[in-house]
């Protein structure tokens, strides 16, 4: 038979049905068009080369950091080091928890807006009721969200960066006793169970998750990456979509402006009832990243991002500057969780050698 260009086209026609008739691809599938990786009662374990990683430069990561922890990429567990299995309390990197818990209760329906007035929640406090002008009324659920609840300092709520852990555990009795209605013997089994450990199948367990003097999450290294998959996967997870697409997104893209300043620390009388989970009051700055108490990489008032050379989608969870912490790097589909003894936060040196580490073991998609 004499091949010719007709023949040539209706060969190649014929193909090209051939193969869609059969379900082939005609194109390798695109990353972003591959189904996610969820780990199940436990993380399936990847080799960092079958990943796509330097293992090298995960090593050097792992001996700089030191403590104990863990890395995911792509839905994969692949480097654990330490006791990376043992709950522990991550101080100040358990807020995006609270924050969660507070979108999750406007998801629900147990809480009408961000914008509620706390105030309306504690209607039967003395103070409330002997203070009816006083600027701690202004106080709503965003303010808590942002930490510029300013309560026991001059500024009004809203104008001001409070970074204070007295107004944290006053957010956290309002969260669970208040808009979730819940009493302390009852907030593991009726919230934090349903809501964050049963759907993400924590597999170290929540022990001490809700001291009722405290307030503070024990996690492992490993169960904390299952938080951070949850949001690098735009709050899906298996089959449910646990958090919504926009929810997610809003968590982690709207940082304070720079214009907003740090409380100048001055002490007044407020009229709500304040108790710490194990800090002072005004302890950092914003520096313009600081996002539904998630701590993003954005140009910061010296003018440079935080972490200089770390994508500026990085966003991450810190406790004690940065000893405690869950980081991710969506570009990379990374996360990392350790305990350690290094501020790898408010050691903006430190936390920028160590995440650029793991920007440079990628090798590829």
């Amino acid at each position: 038979m004499k091949i010719t260009p007709v023949l040539i086209t209706w060969l190649c026609c014929f193909l090209m049905v051939f193969v869609q008739i059969l379900g082939i691809p005609l194109v390798a599938a695109d990353k972003n068009d591959l189904k996610p990786v969820f780990p199940g009662k436990e993380w399936e374990r990847r080799s960092p080369e079958e990943l796509g990683l330097d293992a090298e430069k995960l090593k050097e990561y792992r001996e700089f950091v030191g403590g104990r922890g863990c890395i995911v990429r792509n839905g994969y567990l692949v480097e654990s080091w330490g006791e990376y299995d043992r709950p522990h309390d991550v101080a100040s990197a358990v807020k995006p928890f609270y924050s969660y818990l507070m979108i999750q209760a406007l998801a629900n329906g147990k809480l009408k807006s961000f914008d509620a007035p706390v105030a309306n929640y504690w209607s039967d406090l003395p103070k409330i009721k002997e203070s009816p002008g006083h600027s701690d009324l202004k106080l709503t659920f965003r303010h808590f969200g942002f930490q510029t609840a300013c309560l026991g300092f001059t500024e009004a709520p809203g104008t001001a960066f409070d970074y204070n852990d007295g107004t944290m555990g006053f957010f956290w009795d309002t969260l669970i006793n208040k808009v979730y209605g819940v009493p302390w013997e009852e907030a593991e089994t009726e919230v934090i169970g349903p809501l964050i450990s049963q759907p993400l199948q924590f597999q170290d367990g929540t022990p001490n998750i809700l001291q009722r003097n405290t307030g503070r999450f024990q996690v492992s290294a490993r169960d904390f990456c299952r938080f951070g998959l949850l949001f690098l996967n735009e709050g899906h997870w298996k089959e449910e979509q646990i958090l919504s697409r926009e929810m997610v997104t809003m968590a982690i893209s709207e940082p304070l402006p720079l214009s907003i300043p740090r409380t100048a620390g001055n002490e007044s009388e407020t009229v709500f009832p304040l108790r710490s989970i194990g800090g002072r009051g005004n302890q950092c700055d914003h520096n313009g990243g600081y996002s539904w108490m998630w701590w993003l990489n954005k140009t910061a008032r010296d003018g440079e991002l935080w972490f200089k050379d770390v994508p500026d989608n990085f966003y991450a969870c810190f406790g004690h500057g940065g000893r405690e912490g869950m980081a991710i790097l969506p570009e990379q589909g990374i996360i990392v969780s350790w305990i350690t003894e290094k501020e790898l936060h408010q050691d903006r040196n430190a936390g920028n050698y160590a995440f650029t580490l793991l920007t440079d073991s990628v090798i590829s998609k």
